[in-house]
């Protein structure tokens, strides 16, 4: 599948409540998002194999399956993006294992819409100011020439999907240099975009 880069991101949603998916397109769309939802953690964990979004959206109990198990299992794979749980019965016990388990954060519904832009934008912005790294994002690959420093601050903005101008302005380069790291690092991987870099990253991670 072509990676697909939009102005500022895509928000994955996975929830089967209506309301919900209609308040975060409301508040998202407008804000220069793309809203995707998915169905259940099934489609979602099909779909991030070959593209990372901004953020994600988790409803805790879906009609088949755990919420807060497909949290694990995508922290368990290196999901870099930020993730945040959202619950219609959120309990302390619930928000305080959400947290644990790698969400940025636990929102308890109804959902507000400019109040979860602005957390979400929040902890992408705090994702950046850390430098952006991958979580555990390997050096390079078997048989590959190692990434350098801004190989691997380039190869972030593109996990979160950044155009080449958003990560050069998040970087202080230019639109030109961000473009010459980025064909360096398919060069030094092999890979012919941006979806197949990132399989063959995290993959050899999950089986590092």
């Amino acid at each position: 599948m072509p990676w697909k880069a939009t102005s500022r991101g895509e928000i994955f949603v996975v929830d089967d409540d209506i309301a919900t998916r209609e308040t975060l397109s409301g508040a998202l769309v407008p804000a220069g998002y793309e809203v995707i939802c998915l169905a259940d953690g099934a489609a979602l964990l099909s779909r991030i194999r070959s593209r990372i979004p901004a953020c994600i959206f988790l409803e805790v109990r879906m009609p088949e399956g755990d919420g807060l198990g497909l949290l694990k299992k995508l922290r368990e794979e290196n999901c870099p993006a930020p993730i945040f749980v959202t619950s219609a019965n959120g309990d302390i016990a619930t928000a305080v294992e959400a947290v644990r388990s790698g969400a940025v954060d636990f929102i308890e519904k109804p959902l507000r819409g400019e109040d979860v832009v602005e957390r979400m934008e929040a902890a992408i912005e705090e994702l950046a100011q850390s430098g952006g790294e991958l979580p555990d994002i390997v050096m390079h690959l078997p048989g590959c020439e190692p990434f350098t420093r801004r190989e691997r601050e380039v190869l972030a903005r593109i996990a979160v999907g950044e155009t080449n101008k958003e990560a050069a302005r998040k970087l202080g380069l230019s639109s030109r240099t961000v473009e010459g790291y980025r064909a360096s690092i398919m060069r030094k991987v092999g890979a012919r975009n941006a979806a197949e870099l990132l399989h063959r990253l995290l993959s050899q991670r999950r089986t590092a």
